[in-house]
């Protein structure tokens, strides 16, 4: 099972792509990270927002790995703790399929993102930024995997 990021911005700051990078690099070759980073539109005083968001979801799903399973981020989304996120990548390695994580831009994300979404998954019920939501993602997604292999980076 490989998991896919794809998440609007590119030019992150160096502490954004160090952080990510750390936690994608601890996970095992055969459950490997992947970014996929989208340009975000040019929002200036007069830019039309919800087209400025269309377009970015159109970029995003052309960017889904094929027959991915499709989990958005969203602060309505529901709330996982630490093991039940252990519990889902379980769930999604018997169902074969990849995991495409999707993550918005300012104003979120594009409503054709959000249908093509299997799952929603909440972070925080705070509106986290964006660049963050990478780290988080992946520190989550290697911590749930040490769960699951008995590797005692988690500790309850």
């Amino acid at each position: 099972m490989r998991f896919q990021l794809v998440a609007v911005g590119n030019k992150m700051p160096s502490w954004v792509t160090t952080g990510y990078e750390e936690y994608a690099r601890r996970l095992p070759p055969d459950t490997p990270l992947q970014l996929t980073e989208i340009a975000a539109g040019k929002r200036g005083k007069k830019a039309n927002i919800a087209r400025i968001t269309e377009h970015e979801g159109e970029q995003m799903l052309t960017q889904v790995n094929k027959g991915s399973r499709i989990v958005t981020l969203e602060v309505n989304g529901k709330p996982w703790t630490t093991a039940k996120l252990a519990q889902r990548m379980q769930q999604w390695q018997l169902d074969g399929r990849d995991v495409s994580f999707l993550i918005g831009g300012p104003e979120g994300l594009s409503s054709a993102c959000q249908q093509a979404s299997e799952e929603k998954w909440s972070l925080s019920a705070l509106t986290l930024p964006h660049p963050m939501v990478r780290i988080i993602v992946a520190e989550a997604l290697f911590r749930a995997w040490s769960l699951n292999n008995n590797h005692p980076y988690h500790r309850e």
